[in-house]
């Protein structure tokens, strides 16, 4: 009996969204290893193949908004992490500030999608074993900042109020 061979698959295509988030990440290493300037940044992205499939406008809102509120993104991840800030990985960091930003930032982005996202930007470019470290991090920070959407809110669980 012959077999017929597998057909090969196509890698998944990259939806705008994701785009975005990729070249944000891209954007975020320049600056936080290069210490490229915000202008910089965005100037060398409109060259790079593919960024005119990115959704432009998270892209900037996200390579903005973490670089200006990365103080305050590390505060939030500080008390989720197993070592300092300064010893991740600058690619894991700048993955969990970039997850950390869409937590707190966008509320119609459910969790899930967004730890996703984490997830695969770190096995994309991140270490062997660094979309575990990410994925936990960001689940428990969703926890945290979205306890009624992750359902871990103190009356998630309550019962519902009988009338009487």
């Amino acid at each position: 009996m012959k077999t017929e061979p597998k057909a090969a698959k196509k890698p998944p295509r990259s939806s705008p969204r994701r785009r975005a988030r990729e070249f944000a990440l891209q954007g975020l290493y320049q600056w936080s290893v290069g210490g490229a300037d915000e202008a910089a940044i965005e100037a060398y992205m409109h060259d790079v193949p593919g960024f005119e499939k990115a959704d432009s406008s998270l892209f900037f809102e996200l390579l903005r908004g973490v670089r200006a509120q990365h103080e305050e993104l590390r505060a939030v991840l500080d008390e989720y992490l197993d070592r300092p800030f300064g010893e991740l990985s600058p690619i894991e960091a700048n993955i969990l500030c970039l997850g950390a930003f869409e937590l707190l930032r966008h509320p119609e982005t459910p969790y899930r999608v967004i730890i996703n996202e984490a997830i695969e930007l770190a096995k994309s470019y991140g270490g062997t074993d660094g979309h575990k470290y990410i994925n936990g991090v960001l689940d428990r920070l969703a926890v945290k900042l979205r306890p009624l959407e992750t359902g871990s809110a103190a009356g998630a669980n309550a019962p519902e109020p009988t009338n009487g």
